[in-house]
Order: structure tokens, then C-alpha cells, then sequence
């Protein structure tokens, strides 16, 4: 299982909430100039629709996600 280093810092919309430790939810991540999807996972449960920070790459198109506001966005 190799990691995906380069996802960790992109900012994602989750298309299927998190359940913390019960189980991941789906995100779409903008990467490499399109939009890519991974399973997402999270300490805590994350609605769908949240705005999310990639934190780590599990590999295997898995990434660990944080909630995230843009400071830039109004």
C-alpha cells in the first residue's frame, strides 16, 4: 500500500458523510487539474456536503480529512 502524498493539502467536498470510527464517508478532491474521489475518514462523523482538508493519505485511494473553512472564501 503506497501512500499518495500528493493529495495531502487539497481541499475536498464530502459526497458521502463520515462516521469516525464506525466506518468512512466519500470525497472529492480537486487534484492533478480535475476532480478525483477517495474514501474519507475522520476522528469524528462528517456530514455530507462539508468542506474538508486532506490531513494524510492511507494509500490505496483512502485519505484521513479534517473539516476545513477557507480563510479566503466569504
Amino acid at each position: 500500500m503506497q501512500a499518495d502524498e500528493t493529495v495531502i493539502g487539497c481541499v475536498g467536498k464530502l459526497l458521502i458523510g463520515t462516521r469516525g470510527a464506525a466506518g468512512p464517508g466519500e470525497v472529492l478532491v480537486r487534484i492533478r487539474g480535475g476532480s478525483e474521489s477517495f474514501l474519507a475518514w475522520s476522528p469524528e462523523p462528517l456530514p455530507a456536503g462539508t468542506t474538508v482538508l486532506v490531513i494524510e493519505s492511507r494509500g490505496t485511494r483512502q485519505v484521513d480529512v479534517s473539516a476545513w473553512n477557507d480563510p479566503l472564501e466569504p
